[in-house]
């Protein structure tokens, strides 16, 4: 009876073997073949990458190369340079094109003033306020263009050239609208101040950098006349902003 038992013992663990031997093949193979999880996972760029959010607090220089002057009531005035401070929403969209990538700005002027309304009309002493507050709004498309990056200057500086569509106020008697497209170029370096901290560190991620404009169209010109201003020289299409890029999504691009 011992005997017997072994033996059908031994042929059930045969049987169930020749049953099991194709599924456990057929696993390994699933197993072996399939590409794994992370490479599944792994995000695509398609001329467009993912963007990037940012925030600039900038303090600009405007009306350099030299004093301007203008008319108001018979009386000439020297205009020299004026700082304002913006605060810009910015946008940054690497592609895969070498050196090519685009920003979308909304620039915001938080502590601006106006001696009268812009789309009433009214000024403030007839309302009873010294001034009202112009926030300026503006709205920038640029196409970037990479001078040299942080590779080529062990990670400290990097540089791009700018083409931008300025969107914002008409500053012009010609303007057709309320706001008006304007050509612009910008010359921006970026002082990487905290490359040296390690990978993953918020601070590494911080930047301070110059920008040098050039406003090609949308400026008055000597003879033009707003806002009871005569110009006698053409406006200065060039500024110098000192930014502060601060990212906010991914915190750490």
């Amino acid at each position: 009876m011992g005997n017997r038992r072994v033996e059908e013992v031994a042929g059930c663990f045969r049987m169930a073997s020749r049953g099991l031997a194709p599924s456990i093949a057929f696993i390994t193979a699933l197993v072996i073949g399939a590409p794994p999880a992370v490479a599944q996972d792994e995000p695509k760029c398609v001329v467009l990458c993912a963007p990037e959010l940012k925030i600039e607090p900038t303090w600009t220089i405007e009306n350099l190369g030299g004093a301007r002057q203008i008319e108001v009531d018979g009386q000439i005035e020297e205009v020299g340079t004026e700082s304002v401070f913006e605060l810009i929403l910015a946008v940054d969209v690497p592609t895969t094109i070498p050196r090519i990538g685009f920003t979308f700005e909304a620039i915001f002027v938080p502590f601006g003033g106006t001696d009268a309304h812009p789309f009433t009309g009214v000024s403030a002493p007839d309302v009873g306020r010294t001034d009202f507050r112009d926030n300026g709004i503006e709205i920038e498309t640029e196409l970037n263009i990479d001078l040299f990056g942080t590779e080529q200057t062990g990670g400290w500086v990097s540089s791009h050239f700018d083409i931008v569509d300025k969107f914002s106020p008409g500053e012009t008697p010609r303007a057709a609208s309320v706001y008006t497209h304007k050509l612009n170029f910008e010359w921006d370096t970026a002082f990487h101040l905290f490359n040296r901290l390690r990978e993953g560190n918020w601070l590494r991620n911080l930047e301070a950098e110059i920008s040098l404009d050039y406003v090609a169209t949308g400026l008055p010109k000597a003879g033009d006349v707003v806002n009871g201003e005569r110009f006698l020289d053409d406006a200065s299409p060039w500024s110098l902003s000192i930014v502060a890029v601060i990212p906010l999504a991914p915190l750490n691009p």
